[in-house]
């Protein structure tokens, strides 16, 4: 796969990509921290893809497993139709199993883990130290999964990732005010990598209404929306999809109608990580 240096569109939440060589294929938004009627409703509008974790955050997930587990209930067919990515925060290669057979056991009609993903990885020899324990999961063939990733802390462990094609799914942290990755990263990568790249954290730095008039703005000064901040991300060309957390329908509609809009201007982006940084100078 090829990846354009500029979007001439983005993605829409029916597009699939392929997660490696594997043979699945996601959509380009990713559902995590959400609510049980989101899921069905996300599932209805086309999105596959969806993203549990197995210990550290497991009380935030509560309604993403039990939208999962129901629309399972409801629609026998929609398991062999979506993928789920479960990750795992702990190194031991032990506990990681265990966190996800407790997560497969927790979602009735789950019955697999399509891509497991190494939560938090950092620099030097932390991806090297923990990929094996992932790679013998994943071939010991009882959790089911086709396909192994990981989200990052660590940029330059990120870059040397991608460009070895070493995981089928990467997670980076990018937004307004972590902007980091356009100088250290998105540069840096193969054009023809064939490992997908998705973000997470992108709402981290909305600025309020009350900050921006805090900072002098008016009516006539564009404040972004919210969801604005996911159209940030995505109108970069080098990440393919949004892990993201709709918490009610109307969010949900929000997020798939901004994916018929135009890419943002580099004009527009650039106001909108100054208009972060102006908000929270000490935010990185």
């Amino acid at each position: 796969m090829i990846r354009p240096d500029v979007r001439s569109r983005l993605p829409k939440a029916t597009d699939r990509l392929p997660v490696g060589t594997t043979g699945l294929s996601v959509s380009p938004l990713c559902l995590g921290i959400t609510s049980p009627g989101v899921v069905r409703a996300a599932f209805e509008a086309g999105v596959n893809f969806f993203f549990l974790t197995g210990d550290l955050h497991w009380p935030l997930y509560e309604g993403l497993r039990r939208g999962l587990a129901d629309l399972f209930a409801s629609v026998p067919a929609s398991r062999d139709q979506v993928v789920v990515a479960v990750t795992s925060y702990l190194e031991e290669p032990m506990f990681r199993y265990l966190q996800f057979h407790e997560v497969i056991a927790a979602v009735p009609g789950l019955q697999r883990v399509d891509i497991l993903v190494c939560g938090a990885v950092a620099g030097g020899a932390s991806l090297g130290a923990r990929l094996p324990g992932i790679q013998r999961a994943r071939s010991a063939g009882h959790l089911g999964a086709r396909a192994i990733g990981a989200s990052f802390h660590d940029r330059a462990t990120a870059v040397a990732s991608l460009n070895s094609d070493l995981l089928d799914l990467h997670y980076i942290r990018y937004n307004t005010a972590h902007p980091g990755a356009e100088v250290d990263l998105f540069p840096l990568l193969k054009a023809d990598r064939t490992s997908l790249l998705f973000n997470f954290k992108s709402m981290l730095s909305v600025v309020s209404a009350e900050r921006f008039h805090q900072l002098g703005f008016g009516g006539d000064d564009w404040l972004p929306r919210p969801v604005d901040y996911y159209r940030f991300v995505i109108s970069e060309p080098r990440i393919d999809g949004l892990l993201c957390s709709p918490a009610t329908d109307q969010e949900l509609s929000e997020l798939i109608a901004l994916l018929e809009q135009p890419p943002l201007s580099t004009q527009q982006r650039e106001y909108m990580a100054w208009l972060s940084t102006l908000a929270t100078p000490r935010y990185f």
